[in-house]
């Protein structure tokens, strides 16, 4: 294996395993998923810009290094650090407020796509009990108003 195939496959882990964290509904869990993502961006940077070359400090225009991969690289890490210092202070927040470091489900967002999922496909079977699915009763509450 070459140091290449090495970086990809690193860059690979990270990817995965920081959009995994992404996933979970734990804050702390998901500021851990950004910097792994941070981190392997900045991989991806460093794969993409490739072999390395002479310093841009010379005589000579010949197998000189781009610098533009580096620039690319130092601007996602000031911007992974302000986003993940921000994503700290608003965990922060939370904990402070409610003890709580899990995003809880909002029932009414979940209403909400319940109705949309269920308005396009007849076969959409609701899983909350308290709505009543008969079509009969909707349709004389429909006609009470």
């Amino acid at each position: 294996m070459t140091v290449t195939l090495v970086l990809v496959v690193a860059m690979a882990v990270l990817f995965s395993c920081g959009v995994y964290l992404l996933l979970e509904r734990s804050l702390t869990r998901m500021l851990l998923g950004f910097l792994l993502l941070g981190n392997a961006l900045n991989l991806l940077l460093l794969v993409m810009s490739g072999a390395a070359g002479k310093p841009p400090i010379g005589k000579s225009a010949e197998g000189i290094t781009d610098p533009l991969p580096q620039a690319f690289a130092l601007t996602a890490i000031v911007i992974t650090f302000a986003v993940s210092a921000f994503l700290l202070a608003l965990i922060h927040r939370s904990w402070k407020l409610s003890r709580a470091d899990e995003v809880e489900v909002d029932e009414a967002d979940a209403a909400i796509g319940r109705q949309r999922d269920g308005s396009g496909d007849e076969d959409v079977v609701d899983e909350d009990p308290e709505i009543d699915t008969d079509p009969e009763a909707a349709q004389q509450e429909e006609n009470a108003r």
